[in-house]
């Protein structure tokens, strides 16, 4: 290798931090929200024994994913993220990735989305053209309406249908009680989140949730999450869940109060831990489906 060679590996290497930072591959929390209503679905929808096909696919879809849609974001808003003092640190607001390599990133993690979902089925890779469309529009709505966060949970929500469609079975009902849940428990905490940019939003003309309700946020985000946990209870009673499953339940209602409770001064810092607790709350909820299906 000569030394010309060498010194473009290096300066390649060099980089990778932010493409790393472009993906939010260094803040997975991302791809937490996403997996846990994922696996939801894909042990209700196994019956408590998803292949490991399956599960390769939706784990590795998940990854993939969320990691395009946060480069297709930062795209959207490269002349925005500037003017918010989260964002303005970014890799495309600051000019250290430009927007064709943006681009590419987003066109390769699409291309391996598509090769992924071939190894599922017909109806599978029909449903996955929803879940592109829902990537791809996400990032612009927030110019257009204050509802983004609702587009946000529609796209985090689509996994759950593919994941019935790819254990061979028609989608039922009740996946839809799975799916609205997962809309409403994303409005909940994307609007926390949004409630940490909401006065650099306002400067720069984006619009939100947060924006919206206004004061009266706290008390929005807490009926958006019991119109949630009435779904999910809805979805137990329907399967005949065991105690295990409702009491996951109630645990979730317990800490989205004390999200709740830590945001009542709505300090900016506290909001978004409230925001990053939603994992456990996911977490929480998968933990009582999979024992009801392991030990009932």
């Amino acid at each position: 290798m000569s030394l010309q060679d060498l010194q473009l590996s290096n300066s390649r290497f060099r980089r990778l931090p932010d493409f790393i930072q472009l993906g939010r591959l260094d803040r997975p929390i991302g791809i937490y929200l996403v997996l846990w209503p994922t696996l939801w679905a894909l042990w209700i929808a196994s019956d408590g024994q998803p292949s490991m096909k399956n599960l390769v696919i939706f784990i590795t879809g998940v990854f993939l994913t969320r990691t395009g849609g946060c480069v297709i974001n930062d795209y959207a808003d490269r002349n925005l993220d500037g003017d918010v003092q989260r964002t303005q640190n970014r890799p495309l607001a600051t000019g250290r990735v430009s927007p064709k390599e943006a681009l590419l990133v987003a066109a390769i993690i699409g291309l391996l989305c598509f090769v992924l979902v071939l190894f599922t089925n017909l109806t599978t890779i029909l449903w996955s053209i929803g879940a592109l469309f829902l990537a791809c529009i996400y990032p612009f709505m927030k110019r257009y309406t204050y509802f983004p966060q609702a587009i946000l949970g529609a796209a985090f929500a689509w996994s759950i249908p593919m994941a019935f469609a790819a254990a061979e079975k028609p989608v039922p009902a009740l996946a839809w009680l799975i799916f609205g849940a997962t809309v409403l428990w994303t409005m909940a905490y994307d609007t926390l989140y949004a409630m940490v940019d909401r006065e650099d939003d306002l400067k720069v003309g984006i619009r939100s949730t947060a924006i919206l309700f206004g004061e009266a946020d706290l008390m929005i985000i807490g009926i958006l999450e019991l119109m949630a946990v009435l779904a999910l209870w809805l979805l137990g009673n329907q399967l005949h869940f065991s105690y295990w499953y409702f009491g996951s339940l109630v645990i979730a209602c317990g800490l989205w109060c004390w999200q709740l409770w830590q945001c009542r001064e709505r300090d900016t810092e506290q909001c978004f831990k409230a925001f990053l607790h939603n994992h456990w709350v996911g977490a929480v909820i998968f933990a009582g489906i999979f024992l009801h299906y392991s030990i009932s």
